[in-house]
């Protein structure tokens, strides 16, 4: 920390949680929740916190808040939501991005390690009756529909998967996610190696990647690895709590991510985009959901009222690695025609729309996206719940009939 961050008053991260007695993760949790307030240094890297209302509420003691409407609290250590972005294990994920690949993030988040030296491979039989499985489907069913026929199949060439010691799930973890991957219809010839990001990619374009469009496509997966207590992560961890194996974990969260709320929500935008064929289009094909009183996809967040993060961030990596792309002018002019009517700011949805656009990936890839890379937070979550002491039992607020009486 400089000079200049004293003098005025910041402080860094590892300062402001040995005062409070937090882990830094927990920092960002009270800048979502208004607690404290942050700014980046200079060099663009670090996060300062105000030195006196660090102290201040070092004297009160940490804040507490009951949940709000439609909130269930559970206490995490894995992944805090910053004012546009998650923070995983306390690093930024836009920071991740940069050099990182999928396997290192999903590490991190299992076992909050920095290294892998693992090989991420499938078991070969599981893949074949998961591949066997989908015979009789149509040609044209969405990739995620097909992962979740993929994660029960896979389970059922598991004998070990009941074993639910941290070491066991790590290991059933990699060989799971492989497995969902590999278990995709190819797109272009791909063998059962290589980086994840390289043969979901195989699974998901027909055509050879592009370093820039790869590189894009692997930072879509770290930005959308967990983000807290999304609905299908609080559907994984319910299914952790009462013990169920990371597959069942998995299914549980593929079943809730489906949803067009959700991570099926890129679906819509990849439909919206595709209505565009040139810039000129973008007007009328905003304007015709707005007229029929439609949610347009890819815009607003619930957690990120001021913009999300992680489109910013993909969106610049998507442009740069296609310059002058007709799909990415396409994007763009959704965006500036949606600025112009004041929606919301685009969200990471409208990013992995943008992305399969001009990669030319295959329709529904961006869920499928989703839904492997959110695989890693599911697990990482499900870890958590293993190493606690009972199941997750929300209660109602009954609004019922009145009862007999006793």
């Amino acid at each position: 920390m400089s000079e200049n961050d004293q003098l005025d008053g910041w402080i860094d991260a590892r300062a402001a949680a040995e005062r409070l007695g937090v882990k830094p993760a927990t920092l960002y949790a009270y800048v979502s929740r208004g607690v404290l307030r942050r700014r980046h240094a200079a060099d663009g890297r670090r996060s300062l916190f105000d030195a006196a209302q660090v102290e201040e509420l070092a004297r009160r003691g940490r804040p507490r808040r009951p949940p709000g409407p439609g909130e269930l609290a559970i206490e995490s250590a894995i992944t805090a939501l910053g004012p546009d972005r998650p923070y995983y294990r306390g690093r930024d994920v836009l920071a991740l991005t940069e050099d990182a690949t999928f396997e290192d993030v999903a590490t991190w988040l299992w076992t909050s390690s920095e290294t892998n030296e693992h090989v991420w491979q499938a078991q070969a039989d599981g893949v074949d009756r998961a591949v066997a499985a989908q015979s009789g489907l149509p040609a044209d069913l969405l990739p995620l529909d097909r992962l979740q026929l993929i994660a029960t199949a896979l389970a059922t060439a598991d004998p070990l998967r009941h074993h639910l010691d941290p070491e066991g799930v790590v290991v059933t973890g990699r060989a799971l996610v492989a497995g969902l991957v590999e278990a995709l219809p190819p797109s272009r010839p791909s063998a059962r190696e290589g980086r994840l990001a390289e043969r979901l990619w195989d699974r998901l374009c027909p055509h050879a990647p592009e370093p820039g469009l790869l590189r894009a496509f692997e930072s879509a997966m770290i930005l959308l690895a967990d983000h807290e207590l999304a609905a299908s992560t609080v559907a994984a961890r319910v299914a952790a709590s009462v013990r169920a194996d990371p597959y069942a974990v998995v299914a549980s969260g593929l079943g809730v991510a489906s949803g067009p709320l959700h991570g099926g929500a890129s679906y819509g935008a990849e439909r919206l985009l595709a209505e565009v064929a040139d810039p000129t289009s973008a007007g009328r094909a905003l304007g015709e959901r707005l007229r029929g009183g439609e949610r347009v996809p890819g815009f607003g967040h619930a957690v990120y009222k001021a913009g999300d993060g992680r489109a910013t961030a993909l969106l610049d990596l998507v442009r740069a690695a296609a310059p002058g792309n007709d799909s990415a002018a396409a994007a763009d002019a959704v965006l500036a025609e949606a600025a112009r009517r004041r929606l919301p700011a685009p969200n990471v949805d409208f990013a992995l729309a943008t992305l399969g656009a001009v990669a030319g990936l295959v329709p529904g890839a961006g869920e499928a996206i989703f839904a492997v890379a959110r695989t890693a937070g599911w697990l990482a979550h499900a870890l958590e719940e293993y190493g606690r002491g009972g199941p997750l039992r929300p209660r109602a607020v009954y609004t019922g009939p009145p009862l007999p009486s006793a």
